[in-house]
Formats: structure tokens, sequence, C-alpha cells
């Protein structure tokens, strides 16, 4: 079997897996898959149809080599590097994300992991924008709310996009307030 083919063998095997996204971005309100959510039924699947892939960077690619165990068929995925700008961390662990992400996104190309989007929901686009808005205005809230300490309500705020600041101003000046009567 051709190594085309055996790619696609192993795209419908996963197709089968039942996949659950445990990666959630609490900023925007959705689920992701982590690579720990598809790799290893990946790798598994791969051993099983004879294909081994291999993750490789340089500073402007990063790039997905699958080859057969059996021949010497090679399909090479790329995508351009990147850069990240993670708050509070160093330049190594920003390194670390940029290759995750390269990683995760090169893994779900070759494999052809699709997600829904809202096409697939039954609400009106708007009704379910609106809706999502409103509830992260609340878990916004709650993170607020579980803020112990005046940096804390800070480190929170300055987390929250600008686009909500409108909606949570009042709510954060009484957590702030409260936290000072406190000593806080």
């Amino acid at each position: 079997m051709k190594i085309h083919a055996k790619l696609q063998e192993a795209r419908l095997i996963l197709q089968g897996k039942e996949l659950k996204k445990t990666g959630y971005n609490k900023f925007s309100g959705y689920y992701y898959f982590e690579l720990q959510d598809f790799l290893p039924e990946v790798q598994n699947i791969f051993a099983e149809v004879g294909l081994c892939g291999v993750v490789s960077y340089d500073s402007e690619l990063a790039t997905l080599t699958i080859n057969e165990f059996d021949g010497d068929g090679q399909i090479i995925i790329t995508s351009p590097m990147s850069t990240a700008n993670l708050k509070a961390c160093h330049d190594v662990q920003n390194l670390g994300a940029v290759e995750t992400y390269e990683r995760r996104y090169l893994w779900v190309t070759a494999m052809e992991i699709v997600e829904h989007d809202a096409i697939d929901s039954s609400e009106k686009p708007e009704e379910k924008k609106q809706k999502t808005r409103e509830e992260l205005i609340e878990n916004y809230k709650k993170q607020l709310n579980s803020s112990k300490t005046i940096k804390a309500v800070i480190f929170t705020w300055s987390q929250i996009p600008e686009e909500y600041h409108t909606d949570l101003r009042d709510h954060a000046n009484k957590i702030r307030e409260s936290l000072k009567k406190l000593g806080g």
C-alpha cells in the first residue's frame, strides 16, 4: 500500500474514535483539542498502518515528516513558524508554547481533524454570540469574585479582553473597594 493510502486509512480509523476536547480557552469560552486528546490515538494508529511522524523546527518552518516503516514513501507538512509573547514567561517558555501550538496544528492538518463551528448550531449566530457574551461576562465576574487581594483583582482584570471592560468595570471596582476595607 502506498503512503498516501496508509495516511488516508489512518485518518479514517481516527475519525471512528471518540475524541474529547479537554483544552478550554476561558477568555473566549470554547473547548479545543490538546495534543493529549488525539496524539496517543494517532501514534497507535500509525504503528498499526506502518507510519511514523517526526516533527522538527527551524527558524522559518515547523515540519511534520510522515515516513513509511517498510518503504521510501514520505509526506511532508509544513507551517510557518510564529512567535508567542506570553505574560510573565521567559523566552524559552514562549518558544515551548510556539512549538506546542505548531506541533498541534501540524498533526491536526495531517490527520484532517475538524471541529464543529457555529453553522452546526441550531441557534441563530447572533443569538449564540449574545448568549456567549453574557456567559463570558458572568464567567469573568466569577473570576474577579475569587480574587483574594487587590493585586489578584488587577491581574485578573489584565487578563480580561478590553471589549468586556465596560461591562465589568463597576463590578471590579466594588471588589477592589471591599478588599481595601478588609486590608487586602
